[in-house]
């Protein structure tokens, strides 16, 4: 393995490779896309599908301006929809969970959020390539930590994984979760690149090994997300499913509830009920909770509001009606 002298590695016990049915797990995700769900049983999960989503932008043309209107849609996603839903007597649209944005617009994040609940999260690390040399990226985090990131979502060092380098990938993974300090960590595996359901449930259990070597761990405190979003495919479903399997194994194992995001593809409502189907399934009603699942989407808040607002009304509202903050 090709490492700098200066470079000493933590000592990580690697986990055992697991293999995966592909067939298989293509048929039970597609099994979750066919429940039948009764109105009063979506309207329930469209509203918790907005309080998982993590409403983003990772643009190289993001600005201060467009932070705040981010962050006011964030907030309050859909203030007209919300004066209808009150005048019949019906709780209006909740907050999302985080906004994510780099880290050199944390800042900018922070005084919009002020007194909300709403999270702060960047995406740190050399995102989306992961390339850069450990030191800078470290900084990264930190710098995005002290800024006010409540979460930092990092990449993978996905040439590594893939040249077998698992002992190093590991060893980056813990030294970043240290940088975070208090926050939470995200870590991002981009399946796109990693080829098979194998390579993705090995990601999975070497992320979540790596995060504990960097000591104990409580609920939520850390994910193993699926993508940055910038590669196709993403949250497929059996992707999804094979790293919901090695998040259950690890909470069976340690008793720690690791969290979940699938990012990437994930546009409509009903895309998002069928992986809430999936969740619930396989790891429980515990992780219907935004400390432990979320969606990291920049599309999918605007059709959750639409299928709410079809709800009410009996009709579809328009596709840009949501559209702005």
């Amino acid at each position: 393995m090709a490492v700098s002298a200066e470079r000493h590695l933590l000592d990580i016990t690697l986990p055992a490779r697991r293999s995966v049915d592909s067939v298989m797990a293509a048929r039970r995700a597609d099994s979750f896309g066919k429940r039948s769900i009764k109105a009063s049983s979506k309207d329930f999960a469209l509203r918790l599908a907005v309080t998982m989503t993590d409403l983003t932008t990772l643009e190289g043309k993001d600005s201060p301006e467009k932070v705040r209107a981010l962050c006011r849609k964030a907030i309050s996603p859909a203030p007209a929809l919300d004066r209808v839903l009150m005048a019949a007597g019906l709780a209006p649209i909740p907050s999302v969970a985080a906004i994510c944005v780099y880290p050199n617009l944390v800042s900018v994040a922070r005084e919009a959020l002020a007194g909300s609940e709403v999270k702060i999260a960047s995406v740190a690390t050399g995102f989306p390539s992961g390339q850069f040399p450990l030191d800078i990226r470290l900084d990264d985090v930190r710098r995005a930590v002290g800024d006010g990131a409540h979460e930092i979502d990092m990449v993978i060092s996905r040439g590594a994984f893939l040249a077998g380098e698992y002992a190093l990938v590991a060893d980056e993974i813990a030294r970043v979760k240290e940088a975070c300090g208090k926050a939470h960590l995200k870590i991002i595996l981009e399946t796109g690149e990693l080829e098979t359901l194998d390579a993705v449930r090995y990601a999975s259990d070497l992320a979540i090994r790596a995060a504990f070597a960097a000591g104990p761990l409580t609920d939520g405190e850390v994910f193993i997300k699926t993508s940055t979003g910038k590669v196709t495919p993403a949250a497929t479903m059996p992707v999804v499913l094979v790293m919901l399997e090695a998040i259950r194994d690890a909470y069976r194992e340690t008793g720690v509830r690791i969290g979940m995001k699938p990012a990437g593809g994930i546009r409509t409502a009903k895309a998002a009920i069928a992986q809430l189907v999936m969740v619930n399934e396989t790891l429980g009603p515990d992780w219907l909770h935004p400390h432990l699942f979320r969606f990291g989407a920049s599309t999918l808040l605007n059709d959750l509001l639409r299928q709410v607002a079809r709800l009410r009304r009996g009709g579809y509202a328009a596709r840009d009606d949501f559209a702005e903050a």
